[in-house]
């Protein structure tokens, strides 16, 4: 099936591969491709990858080299009804966002493609683990896209300027490709604009300026969302304040919800900072209420502010561990019953069970400190520890102090 080229049609479109040796990109699944594409039987296939990396056209690139009668088809645009109606006499469905049908249109296929009856080459930009079904998956080969790198950006609008007469010096097809995160359509759409523009705006000033501004598509629900909010996590952990500042543009160019990214620096805080520097939370808080209150897009000042401070922060996860420590103690022995002389005696059945006696007010001593046991007898009697302290940032100070209480010395 080819799709006659009109005036109409985009650039990205004109210049579709019309065989596996045309294609771009990819380069690590090219040698499965063309065993499935030559083998006796071409398998059902599930594309994962962002958007403009070439999944659809691989797909039909695939169905022709098979030699199948193939026909594609968009699941936002297509029901159950109409797809049946695509799918006769066809051997081949290429079915393009299949994450947009829900799972139980997902479970049509799942007779069809038991029996053979046909070979579906599906497009996703979202996790299949999440947006596809455990049964439909079962089925598929999933083939992992990648974006497409800098030179191969570069290649295509090369063949793109080529179709429409244009030559360009190196550092016009540089910036171009540099713009476009990976997607080859958006770039041949930049191709397209700047075939357009008249000689003298093509120096690298003026045609910055007179670019449409290429929006970073985000993807809120998928991979993406959490892979920088990891590596933003991770920098700030690392005290790289320049990789951190980086996934905090990334997340907010890509249209990320920057009371996600509050919440995420809000836990850094704690885990990652702790006392090692106790202001960090106050901060942290701070910068979620002055976002709440200002708005974006000028939110991303106190956001790059707190992105700051979290990085350049002494690190000290020692409470978080703590807590970590004492769950893990209830989780595998349970909880242990509370000492009696914590036991808080509020009726006189308590206090004739003996709630509440013998303990010490730790105010009516000395530094407002007593030696006292509060740990569950067990627990007391094999020395458990949970809280293993750091001599990090502003816990150095507080580390002295637990010290020297322990060793029964008053606090100075």
């Amino acid at each position: 099936m080819r799709i006659e080229i009109s005036e109409k049609q985009p650039l990205a479109d004109k210049i579709r591969p019309q065989t596996l040796t045309e294609f771009v990109g990819q380069s690590h699944l090219l040698e499965r491709i063309a065993a499935f594409a030559s083998g006796p039987r071409l398998p059902s296939l599930l594309f994962f990858g962002p958007p403009g990396c070439g999944k659809s056209t691989l797909a039909m690139l695939m169905a022709k080299a098979a030699g199948k009668k193939w026909v594609r088809v968009s699941a936002p645009e297509a029901g159950l009804t109409a797809l049946r109606k695509h799918l006769q006499g066809a051997e081949v469905l290429i079915l393009d966002e299949i994450h947009r049908f829900s799972k139980a249109q997902q479970d049509f296929f799942l007779p069809i493609l038991e029996s053979g009856e046909i070979v579906l080459l599906a497009t996703t930009t979202e996790n299949p683990s999440f947006s596809v079904t455990r049964q439909l998956l079962s089925r598929l080969h999933v083939l992992r896209f990648r974006s497409l790198t800098r030179e191969e950006l570069i290649r295509m609008a090369r063949r793109g300027a080529k179709v429409l007469g244009c030559e360009w010096p190196d550092e016009v097809f540089d910036l171009l490709a540099g713009m476009c995160a990976g997607d080859g359509r958006a770039l041949l759409n930049l191709v397209e604009h700047v075939s357009g523009l008249s000689q003298d705006k093509l120096g690298l000033d003026t045609l910055r300026q007179a670019l449409p501004e290429v929006i970073i598509r985000g993807d809120r629900e998928g991979d993406s969302h959490y892979e920088l909010a990891s590596a933003l996590i991770k920098s700030i952990r690392g005290s790289d304040v320049d990789a951190a500042l980086y996934y905090l543009a990334c997340l907010l160019e890509s249209g990320e919800d920057p009371r996600f990214v509050c919440r995420r620096l809000i836990l850094s805080a704690s885990e990652d900072i702790g006392l090692g520097d106790p202001q960090a939370l106050p901060l942290a808080v701070a910068c979620q209420q002055a976002v709440e209150y200002v708005g974006m897009p000028e939110g991303f000042i106190p956001l790059a502010e707190t992105v700051v401070y979290l990085s350049l922060a002494p690190k000290n996860n020692a409470s978080y561990g703590g807590y970590l420590n004492a769950l893990k103690e209830v989780r595998e022995n349970g909880m242990q019953p509370v000492p009696l002389h914590l036991r808080n005696a509020s009726t006189s059945l308590h206090k004739e069970w003996g709630y509440g006696r013998g303990y010490k007010y730790p105010h009516a001593f000395p530094g407002s400190w007593v030696d006292q046991e509060y740990l569950p007898h067990d627990l007391a009697k094999r020395g458990a520890q949970f809280f293993v302290p750091k001599n990090e940032g502003a816990e150095a100070r507080m580390h002295v102090w637990l010290a020297s209480r322990k060793r029964g010395i008053k606090k100075p």
